[in-house]
C-alpha cells in the first residue's frame, strides 16, 4: 500500500512538475517567494487593527504564533525526521526534475510554504465572521497557488504539499481555540 502511494506521488510530481511554460515561471518564482507577499500581509495587519482594534492585534499575534509553529514543526521536525529528499536532490529524479529556480535544502516531507500558507488561511477563516466568504476563498486559493507553485519549481512531491497543508489546517484549527479564549478576557473586547 505505502509502495503504491509512493509511486503514484512519484507519477503525479512528474506529471504536474512536466507543465512548464516559460511564461509561468516567473509567476510561478514570485508565488513562492516570501518577500513578494510582504505588502499583502502588511495590508492585512494594517486592516486587522483598524477594524478590530485590540481583537485584530490578538488575532495578529495568534497569526504569527500559528505560522511559527507550522514553520517550526514542518522544518524543524518533519523534515529532519523522514528524512525524505527533496525531487531536485533525488537522484530518481535528476533526469526529469524540471527546477526552476534552486532547490533549497536537502530534504522536503513536510513542506513549510503548504503550512504556513493553509495555517494562514484556516486561521484567519476560522476566526473571521461570515461576511468575509469571499475573502477566505481567495485566502485558501492563495495558500493552493504558493503550494502548487513548489512542485512546479521541482521542489516538493505533492506528498508534502499535502501533509504541509494538513498540518497547517490542523494548527490553525488549534490555534483558533486559544484565540477564542484569550478574546473573552475584557481587554480585547474593547
Amino acid at each position: 500500500m505505502l509502495q503504491t502511494l509512493r509511486q503514484l506521488d512519484h507519477e503525479l510530481f512528474i506529471y504536474l512538475n512536466g507543465q512548464h511554460h516559460a511564461w509561468l515561471d516567473p509567476v510561478m518564482i514570485a508565488l513562492s517567494d516570501k518577500y513578494f507577499w510582504v505588502p499583502a500581509y502588511l495590508g492585512l495587519i494594517v486592516y486587522l487593527i483598524y477594524q478590530y482594534r485590540r481583537r485584530g492585534v490578538l488575532m495578529i499575534l495568534m497569526l504569527v504564533l500559528a505560522v511559527a509553529l507550522a514553520d517550526s514543526i514542518s522544518s524543524g521536525l518533519f523534515k529532519p525526521y523522514f528524512g525524505r529528499l527533496r525531487p531536485c536532490h533525488d537522484p530518481q529524479f535528476s533526469e526529469v526534475v524540471n527546477i526552476v529556480k534552486g532547490c533549497g535544502g536537502q530534504f522536503g516531507f513536510l513542506s513549510s510554504h503548504a503550512a504556513n500558507t493553509f495555517v494562514l488561511a484556516a486561521f484567519l477563516t476560522i476566526i473571521l465572521p461570515p461576511r468575509y466568504l469571499k475573502f477566505k476563498l481567495l485566502l485558501f486559493l492563495w495558500a493552493f497557488l504558493v503550494s502548487y507553485s513548489r512542485i512546479y519549481m521541482g521542489v516538493h512531491f505533492p506528498a508534502d504539499i499535502v501533509g504541509g497543508g494538513l498540518l497547517g489546517v490542523l494548527l490553525g484549527w488549534l490555534v483558533s481555540i486559544l484565540y477564542f479564549r484569550m478574546e473573552r478576557f475584557p481587554y480585547f473586547r474593547k
